[in-house]
């Protein structure tokens, strides 16, 4: 069934979507998300203080990172322009199986690819915690992340960020308005993560796991020595069992200390490290023990 503008809509969408060099050989997607300078994107888009963005019209631009919360993959940048394209969003909590979806990136090196297909549904993931995703039959490769989900209107209901078997999966519009809106944490860490499950021990259960993917050079966890592939438990007073439990432990301002239990190299020990936040020391704070 023929959409009527769909080509006019694409095109705006289009627009409102940059394109980001953030360190590495690899790139990724933004959303103009208001006119005066503020863009949206994934937190794992942005691996350098100072990101590229290259606007649909070739303008390239030195943007400032005003928040990043890895946990929920989002974060907030600032370029010096006015009067942008900017996206409008919808309530991504109205959305229904079935509806048309429309995905904008730059996967693998195409600028403003588009790609089409439906909603699947909206809601958690087992694995992914208790956060909701837009989960969408739509087609995507490295370098849409960050990028737009919209609907047949061209409002966005989602940024993308990774993909889950056939699956795209998006981070709500109503989830980037929270975040937009959050008060400003310091709670950083410095790593990417992912959930894992640990076979326990004489027993059939299994528990939750936070495997260090990277660790950001000069970051509090690179600081206090924790390395890639190091499994992060919980805190001395809390197990984690979701990515949200670690999320709330790095929440606060001001300078302050962590102390963290994981797993390293064989996985028979449980390792206890000190991290600093907040303030991050210039030289090692800390070592993992």
């Amino acid at each position: 069934m023929a959409i009527p503008g769909f080509g006019e809509i694409a095109e705006q969408l289009r627009r409102s979507t940059v394109l980001i060099h953030s360190g590495g050989r690899g790139s990724g997607s933004g959303v103009i998300w208001s006119s005066n300078g503020l863009l949206v994107t994934n937190a794992h888009v942005v691996r350098s203080v100072r990101p590229k963005v290259q606007l649909w019209d070739g303008r390239e631009f030195e943007a400032a990172v005003q928040s990043r919360d890895p946990f929920r993959d989002l974060a907030q940048l600032r370029i010096d322009a006015r009067n942008l394209p900017a996206a409008s969003a919808a309530d991504s909590s109205q959305l229904r199986p079935g509806e048309l979806a429309i995905a904008i990136g730059n996967p693998m090196g195409f600028v403003g690819a588009l790609a089409t297909g439906v909603i699947h549904g909206v809601g958690p993931l087992r694995g992914l915690g208790s956060h909701s995703w837009v989960q969408a039959e739509v087609r995507l490769a490295p370098g849409n992340s960050g990028g737009p989900l919209a609907d047949a209107r061209g409002r966005v209901v989602g940024i993308n960020t990774m993909v889950a078997g056939r699956l795209a999966l998006a981070i709500p519009s109503n989830a980037v308005r929270d975040f937009l809106s959050a008060s400003p944490s310091n709670g950083r860490l410095g790593v990417t993560i992912h959930p894992v499950f640990l076979p326990r021990p004489a027993s059939r259960s299994k528990s939750f796991g936070l495997v260090v993917l990277a660790v950001q050079p000069d970051s509090p966890a690179a600081l206090a020595s924790l390395l890639p592939g190091d499994i992060l438990l919980g805190t001395e007073e809390k197990r984690f069992a979701s990515l949200e439990d670690l999320a709330r432990a790095l929440q606060g301002s001001g300078p302050r200390v962590l102390r963290l239990e994981f797993l390293r190299g064989d996985y028979e020990r449980i390792r206890r490290v000190t991290v600093q936040l907040g303030n991050p020391l210039p030289a090692r704070s800390s070592v993992a023990a």
